[in-house]
């Protein structure tokens, strides 16, 4: 069967392997995750990624990032736009999520990017996901 959105797979995956504990995870790469991954990097929640190469699309394996207390540092991570209801914001509509203690991740007409910086450059675009 056909997956209808790799991005909440990957999520899923993100979220599952943090609670169980696993130091790292590993899903079917694309641009767009690759993206994403890279802003979940840059705002701290993963420890790093690579990627890797096989025969086919290839493989992102993110290693994930746990506190003092063995507990994941990411509370949550869900999908906001999906296939079926994409949710569009302009620059003043980007979402506050937690009152700032999380982020929001848009795709923007200039890439992917968390909220923070989608209000400095002054963007609207799809909102993927929210975390914190």
């Amino acid at each position: 069967m056909a997956m209808t959105d790799p991005i909440a797979d990957m999520l899923t995956r993100i979220r599952n392997a943090g609670l169980a504990k696993h130091q790292k995870c590993d899903v079917p790469a694309s641009n767009v995750k690759l993206a994403i991954v890279n802003v979940l990097k840059e705002l701290g929640y993963i420890r790093n990624f690579k990627q890797i190469s096989d025969n086919k699309q290839g493989i992102l394996r993110i290693y994930l990032k746990f506190d003092n207390d063995n507990k994941h540092i990411i509370h949550a991570i869900d999908r906001v736009s999906t296939p079926g209801c994409r949710v569009y914001v302009n620059k003043d509509e980007i979402p506050v999520v937690k009152n700032g203690l999380g982020n929001a991740i848009l795709s923007t007409s200039r890439g992917v990017m968390h909220d923070t910086a989608a209000r400095e450059a002054q963007l609207g675009g799809e909102v993927l996901c929210s975390i914190w």
